[in-house]
């Protein structure tokens, strides 16, 4: 892509992913930080999609992404499963922020909601929000703005199950 996505750290224990144990042997505010100050890599997802987390506080995750002629649908524009992947991300991050050592979580639903057609080489900010993080479920939000017009292009809403190990 020949921008700022394409320098995001590569190192890993492997195929381009921490090891999952070392990952929650922390919490996750520890993990988003790492990302966030690039000590840790983004999962290989973020190069595909091209995103990353740029800012990550309790209960608000930021994520800039930009998407290029790799996603677009067959009538030209910008793909719907884009969208969704990064809102996934900003909203699974804004979860992650309320993950406890020793646990993790996963989808258990995400709603998305495209409200314009997004152009190629436009950056977006995804802002996911945690709205409850409880021991075994978490809820967020995210919108998903131009990073220079402030036009929402999306919003999204997830559930998620924390388990234990």
């Amino acid at each position: 892509m020949g921008d700022a996505f394409s320098s995001l750290p590569v190192a890993a224990d492997r195929a381009g992913l921490l090891d999952p144990a070392r990952i929650t042997a922390m919490d996750g505010m520890a993990y988003l930080r790492g990302l966030v100050e690039g000590r840790f890599p983004h999962p290989p997802l973020a190069g595909l999609i091209g995103y990353r987390v740029v800012a990550a506080d309790p209960a608000e995750v930021v994520v800039r992404a930009i998407a290029d002629e790799r996603h677009l649908n067959p009538m030209g524009g910008v793909h719907g499963g884009w969208y969704g992947s990064v809102l996934d991300s900003a909203l699974g991050c804004a979860v992650m922020t309320a993950v406890r050592a020793g646990h993790w979580y996963t989808t258990l639903e995400y709603k998305v909601n495209l409200t314009r057609a997004l152009p190629v080489g436009v950056e977006v900010e995804a802002v996911g929000t945690l709205r409850h993080g409880g021991l075994r479920t978490g809820v967020a939000e995210a919108v998903m703005r131009g990073r220079a017009d402030g036009r929402i292009y999306a919003t999204g809403s997830t559930t998620c199950l924390i388990m234990e190990g």
